[in-house]
């Protein structure tokens, strides 16, 4: 397990994160990279906006559903780096390619969850940042994510939770 993330709930969180959207080589089984959605094929088994968290709206409350794993992706990328990031570095670290983080960050400016902002070393790029509304949601997304993993985890041993960290954190390492 690694030193600088001594935590292991904290550590599988971080893996887990990395590995959510990666595509797998080739475009997977369906071609493209993306599982079917609806009732049936959702990837996590529910329908979107059924059983949703409160941070990401819901049916019937438009505008305000965030849309899917990459916005969650999305904003975890933007929360966890220690700096704002480009779009292209964003894409990398969502599982996504440079058009699609392109309008992924255009809804979001348009959301108030993220910003554009000069790059201080380049002023001809530009980064991408949570505004304060963004980091609300985020904290969210993050506090029901540990809550939930911490469930998971109970019946873990510590030294079973620190091996679970460190395999996750191997295979998001060398994962495409």
């Amino acid at each position: 397990m690694s030193t600088e993330n001594p935590d292991p709930a904290e550590a599988i969180a971080h893996a887990l994160s990395r590995l959510r959207g990666r595509r797998m080589p080739g475009g997977g089984p369906h071609g493209h990279g993306h599982g079917p959605h609806g009732e049936h094929g959702h990837p996590h088994g529910h329908r979107p906006g059924f059983g949703m968290p409160p941070w990401a709206g819901g049916p019937g409350a438009p505008g305000t559903r965030l849309g899917g794993p990459a916005w969650i992706r999305m904003l975890d990328a933007l929360a966890t780096a220690s700096e704002p990031l480009s779009v292209s570095a964003l894409g990398e670290a969502i599982g996504v390619d440079q058009p699609r983080a392109s309008r992924l960050v255009q809804q979001g400016v348009q959301r108030g969850l993220v910003q554009r902002e000069a790059d201080p070393e380049d002023a001809r790029r530009t980064r991408i940042a949570l505004t304060d509304e963004g980091r609300r949601i985020a904290r969210g997304m993050r506090g029901e994510r540990r809550q939930v993993l911490s469930k998971a985890l109970e019946s873990f041993t510590d030294e079973e939770k620190g091996e679970l960290a460190r395999l996750l954190g191997k295979l998001a390492d060398n994962w495409g």
